[in-house]
């Protein structure tokens, strides 16, 4: 038997795929030959097997998994133990018996892989005997971007990895990431001292996943917009990501108010609240979490279907990896970023009081160019990551609802006109009051509703404004004194358009409502990992919802998330397929030798029963 062939078998045998996906072999290969690999995949991409084969196909060795959370590791080790597969952890939640144990077990070979944090690893490896260190196969780096000061989640405890590649020259190194452009790439390998690690750089794309961008929406109009957008994901889990803590509670408040069960997640509530969050969404117990970005790299959960960004991101590395938490079966999953003016004051704001000013700022640029585009978002996307994208998606809202252009000269002179007669002293929010002729306390107490042009925009929302005057402001008509309470200051350019010597095009506004059907995806292009469905066979809904429910009472009993039992997509392939014996159930996706024999009988038994009852 070959290498490949064998590793083919342990694909089938113990996770059910029948292939490997774009790169998975070839990094596989490079590792089980002994090279370094520096590894690029989007979240749902199938990292994991890459370091977890060469593991299981070592053949009395294990591999190192470096990662770090904590409830990452468990969510890996329980999934991993599912599938027959021993995996074990080394951390501080673990008491010091059940530690020494792990290492107990290691010195007999009865673990495969050995999930650490950094910090672990570094004070236990001196401790262990050349028995156990001469069998490392592999030490893997996941979230490995958390090593470089230029990554977006920079872990100094991370930098201390170099010491293993000194310490142990002939063991491979794989460093694993979703997100790294090429300056964080180049300090990954510097940092672990693989300076000629081979580089595999997947495709960044993720067409499951469809994104959408809203722009100028605020307070009770955003608030609506989410509502809608929930009630067409009920009963699916989903995510919303906000800017400050008192944000998540704020919102988990108001759609709990609505009838729409959340939770919120910080970093300022205590371990043991987050924990019950945490717990509770993957148990598919709460559907709706209202989080700030402390909430997402520990979750393994594969049916996540939408992401919400309530605010827009600093960079577009966390918006990327922060969209990659939905839809990690493959399966459709929609993305939804709001986007206005009062958040690029905050990021930019946060970008000043930064360590590395002038990078952040560049950063937090290209993602608001991200947020205010008239051309697919997903050209945009992939091209940041210098990734060849040559045709539009199909799949985003300016592909879906390609924006219509006016002559918008009268509403900007409109604007610069307000603006002029503030003697630009003005905010953009105070301006949006004075062109709708709002009276508010600022508005009165400096004299502004004594203009000409107090309440000349009265036939525009408030929402309109806002997205109008954000287009403005990338057109250049005016810029933002950030140093001066972010009054508005009108350019050369703006003076030319307000006294008519300039037009200006703008994209029509248009109100998002999300009532109807959400949009058909595009068709995925062929891929060994998508279920082979005959094209007469439809997939039953209904049952599908059955086998939802024996899913959870099964996860339940056993006290493990329920895509820990099987993910939504092979429960599509028994609601398509219908096994009722246990040949049938075994051939279908993601189902392995050990689920086969720990499952069939519930799920077949709960397929025969619907069926006689049709």
């Amino acid at each position: 038997m070959t290498r490949k062939e064998n590793a083919l078998m342990l694909l089938r045998s113990c996770y059910g795929y029948d292939s490997f996906r774009g790169q998975q072999w070839d990094i596989i290969d490079h590792t089980l030959d002994g090279g370094d690999s520096i590894v690029l995949m989007p979240t749902g991409g199938g990292k994991s097997l890459c370091y977890q084969i060469p593991g299981l196909m070592s053949e009395d060795g294990f591999a190192i998994v470096i990662s770090p959370l904590l409830a990452l590791m468990n969510d890996q080790i329980d999934a991993l133990q599912q599938n027959g597969i021993p995996a074990l952890a080394l951390n501080s939640e673990k008491s010091e018996s059940e530690n020494r144990q792990t290492v107990d077990l290691l010195m007999q070979g009865k673990v495969k892989l050995l999930y650490i944090s950094p910090e672990k690893l570094l004070s236990e490896i001196d401790r262990w005997s050349s028995s156990i260190t001469e069998r490392i196969c592999l030490f893997a780096v996941d979230e490995a971007h958390c090593i470089s000061q230029w990554g977006h989640d920079f872990r100094p405890e991370y930098t201390q990895l170099g010491a293993l590649k000194q310490r142990f020259p002939h063991i491979p190194v794989m460093a694993l990431t979703a997100t790294a452009d090429r300056i964080t790439r180049d300090d990954i390998a510097k940092q672990l001292g693989i300076p000629d690690a081979r580089l595999f750089i997947s495709s960044f794309d993720r067409p499951n996943i469809s994104l959408n961008v809203v722009q100028g929406s605020t307070g009770r109009t955003k608030l609506r917009q989410i509502v809608q957008f929930i009630n067409l994901h009920r009963g699916e889990s989903g995510i919303i990501y906000c800017l400050r803590r008192k944000d998540t509670e704020n919102m988990a408040s108001r759609l709990t108010s609505l009838g729409i069960e959340a939770q919120p997640f910080h970093a300022g509530m205590s371990v043991k609240e987050k924990q019950r969050v945490q717990r509770d969404f993957i148990n598919d117990d709460v559907k709706v979490v209202c989080a700030t970005v402390a909430f997402g790299m520990g979750i393994d959960k594969s049916n996540v279907r939408y992401v919400i960004h309530s605010n827009m991101p600093r960079n577009i590395e966390s918006y990327y990896q922060e969209i990659g938490r939905a839809g990690r079966d493959g399966l459709p999953a929609e993305a939804l970023l709001f986007y206005n003016y009062g958040d690029m004051v905050t990021l930019q704001q946060f970008a000043r009081e930064s360590g590395q000013v002038q990078i952040n700022m560049d950063k937090l640029r290209r993602m608001q160019q991200f947020a205010e585009s008239t051309v697919c978002r997903r050209r945009i996307l992939l091209n940041y990551f210098n990734e060849r994208f040559d045709h539009d998606c199909h799949n985003c809202d300016v592909c879906n609802n390609p924006p219509e252009r006016f002559d918008g000269t009268r509403y900007a002179q409109m604007a610069l006109s307000a603006i002029k007669r503030t003697d630009e002293q003005a905010t953009m929010y105070t301006v949006t009051d004075i062109l709708r002729g709002w009276r508010k306390a600022e508005v009165i107490e400096h004299g502004y509703d004594q203009l000409k042009t107090f309440g000349v925009g009265r036939d525009l929302t408030i929402a309109e404004w806002n997205a109008y005057l954000l287009q403005m402001l990338q057109l250049g008509l005016f810029d933002v004194a950030y140093d001066e309470n972010n009054h508005l200051k009108i350019t050369e350019f703006g003076n030319e358009v307000l006294y008519g010597k300039r037009t200006i095009e703008l994209s029509r506004f248009e109100r998002r409502d999300f009532k109807k059907s959400k949009p058909q995806p595009v068709e995925e292009p062929a891929a060994p990992e998508i279920i082979a469905i005959e094209p007469q066979k439809v997939m039953d809904k209904a049952l599908f919802e059955r086998l939802r429910d024996v899913r959870k009472a099964l996860a339940k009993a056993s006290h493990i998330a329920p895509y820990m039992v099987f993910s939504d997509k092979s429960l599509q392939a028994m609601a398509t397929e219908k096994p009722t014996t246990q040949a049938e159930f075994g051939i279908l996706y993601g189902v392995g030798e050990v689920k086969c024999q720990k499952y069939w009988r519930p799920f077949t038994a709960a397929i025969r029963e619907y069926l006689a009852h049709q």
